[in-house]
């Protein structure tokens, strides 16, 4: 099964977490933002941030990804002597959750920044003034006690938006008032579209069967596009690790619902949203595979039962010998439409 485009390169971005790849600049995608007299807005995702706050000034924004269609945006800031680096991330993953968000964030800055990583700060705090709709996490000696580093996480209607702020060591005050400055700085056009949100951690699932999965001969109903995975998201609802799955990239988790063994599975791949997810079938027959990236959903075969660790790693590596491609794709803009391409069956 070849990788969605997405999964092709999550892997460098996860590993660069503390450094904005290449993009092109705000001049090539001025759809993406409006700058204001004081402020630079996310249009479509009705997020704005003052251009100067907490010390640190708005350098250059534009897309970080799916280029012209205004929903992978960012914007970078700068204190004067740019020892401090800042990046507000507004994207709209189809399956959005905020505390997932920050979970994989903090799974990555440990797994980069190495053992003396000490997580000082991981809670929910207020954003758009709303008490609990945002989560504050803060790192300290990270990179071998040279860093400081710090994130927040919000949910938006359809959209994350994402702050990561990072310093060295000695201007820690500096680091944290700049994350705590963005927060309080952003503004949305819809208030009552902030989602509560808590930070979460993940015990393991009572055991559950571990054999290989089949794939079987979905019908119609079956190939219908639903990004509505039944899983409460935000930290709203506890979930379990109900295995782990090992590819030479990484290790990843498979989260369901605690107590529904028989529920939805989710595997997030990346702290943007990318994930499997192993929904119930139509008619209750199996669990229909469908993987979530930023702006698309693309829908493959149906499972006689949940797939197999050894099966989902194969699934990312795109070595599964029973999928072939997608049965369907949907593609979202950045205002919510949705574009659906029928592709050819799922081999067998």
């Amino acid at each position: 099964m070849p990788k969605p485009k997405r999964l092709l390169f999550l892997w460098s971005a996860v590993l660069g977490l503390a450094m904005l790849p290449s993009m092109a600049s705000a001049d090539d995608e001025a759809g993406a933002w409006m700058p204001t007299e004081t402020a630079i807005r996310a249009p479509a995702a009705g997020v704005a941030l003052p251009q100067t706050v907490a010390g640190l000034s708005l350098s250059r924004s534009g897309e970080a990804s799916n280029g012209g269609r205004a929903i992978d945006n960012y914007a970078q800031y700068l204190s004067d002597d740019g020892a401090i680096q800042a990046t507000l991330y507004v994207y709209m993953p189809t399956y959005a959750d905020a505390s997932l968000a920050a979970y994989m964030t903090d799974k990555a800055v440990m797994e980069r920044f190495g053992a003396k990583t000490r997580r000082t700060a991981y809670a929910s705090v207020a954003a758009g003034g709303r008490a609990g709709a945002a989560i504050r996490a803060v790192y300290d000696d990270a990179a071998d006690g040279a860093l400081t580093t710090a994130a927040g996480f919000v949910h938006a209607g359809r959209w994350i938006v994402k702050i990561r702020v990072t310093g060295p060591t000695e201007r820690r005050t500096d680091v944290v008032a700049g994350l705590d400055g963005m927060l309080n700085g952003l503004a949305f056009d819809d208030p009552a579209s902030l989602q509560p949100v808590t930070t979460t951690s993940f015990g393991a699932c009572p055991a559950a069967a571990s054999g290989d999965a089949r794939l079987t001969r979905s019908g119609e109903d079956d190939r219908a596009v639903d990004a509505d995975i039944r899983i409460p998201r935000d930290g709203q609802d506890t979930l379990c690790v109900r295995g782990t799955v090992t590819t030479a990239e990484g290790r990843y988790d498979m989260l369901q619902r605690a107590g529904q063994p028989d529920g939805p599975i989710i595997v997030p791949v990346d702290d943007s949203g990318t994930l499997l997810a192993f929904d119930r079938s139509a008619n209750r027959s199996g669990y229909r595979l469908s993987i979530h990236m930023v702006g698309r959903t693309d829908l493959y075969g149906v499972y006689d039962q949940v797939p197999s660790p050894r099966q989902i790693a194969a699934i990312l590596d795109g070595k599964d010998p029973q999928t072939a491609r997608a049965q369907a794709s949907a593609a979202y803009t950045a205002e919510g439409a949705m574009t659906i391409s029928r592709l050819a069956a799922t081999a067998h």
